[in-house]
């Protein structure tokens, strides 16, 4: 069965082109990022794996750790990321899994024989840091995947994991959020003492909290 929203995110044990590696304890007590790529010496994969290294530290700012995957084998990723490195200007930083025998990408569901039964499709989750699955996005080969987004998805998330509020269409870090429609309206001055406007009775907006 496919996963789902909520559902708690498999564990596994694989090897990476940082070692072998529990997806687990290298996630600890913070949040993940585990996304798949159709395969090694792709273009439009090459782009987004050096765009994910050259981000590191603001997924570091988030406690948010970075795991990719291919069906390719560990020594094909380590010849491929000499690729990356020199294309992409950067240096790849996080662990690559060589799921030869598709243990992970069935996993995950990354396998879709829609699109092609030999290739993981361009699927991300986000892991929060109690292990459950708070995104679940999938990709078409040819596009690639915008990273920014991601970031933004995991301010949201870690957000309104601490406060009662949402966050509106296009928000970013630092711009108004959405009131929680089970707050009251007599609880909102001490739940939100920066002050809050009321535009309708379903829609009432705050500064965001934590700042």
């Amino acid at each position: 069965m496919a996963l789902r929203l909520g559902d708690t995110a498999p564990n596994f044990t694989a090897d990476t082109t940082a070692g072998k590696l529990d997806f687990y304890e290298y996630l600890g007590d913070g949040w993940g990022i585990l996304f798949s790529h159709p395969a090694d010496y792709t273009p439009v994969c090459t782009t987004e794996l050096g765009t994910v290294a050259k981000l590191k530290d603001e997924f570091t700012k988030r406690n948010t750790k970075v795991m990719a995957l291919s069906v390719d084998g560990v020594e094909s990723h380590k010849g491929w990321i000499s690729d990356i490195n020199e294309t992409q200007s950067t240096n790849v930083n996080f662990p690559i899994i060589g799921d030869e025998d598709r243990k992970v990408s069935e996993l995950y569901d990354m396998i879709h024989p829609n699109s092609n039964e030999n290739f993981t499709v361009r699927s991300v989750f986000v892991i929060g840091n109690d292990k459950k699955i708070k995104l679940i996005i999938t990709y078409p080969a040819s596009t690639g995947r915008n990273f920014e987004e991601l970031l933004r998805v995991i301010d949201s998330l870690q957000l309104t994991a601490n406060y009662s509020v949402a966050t509106p269409a296009n928000w970013k870090q630092g711009e108004d959020v959405v009131i929680a429609p089970a707050i009251k309206d007599e609880d909102i001055p001490a739940k939100f003492p920066k002050g809050h406007k009321v535009i309708k009775p379903y829609l009432r907006t705050t500064p965001q909290p934590d700042l």
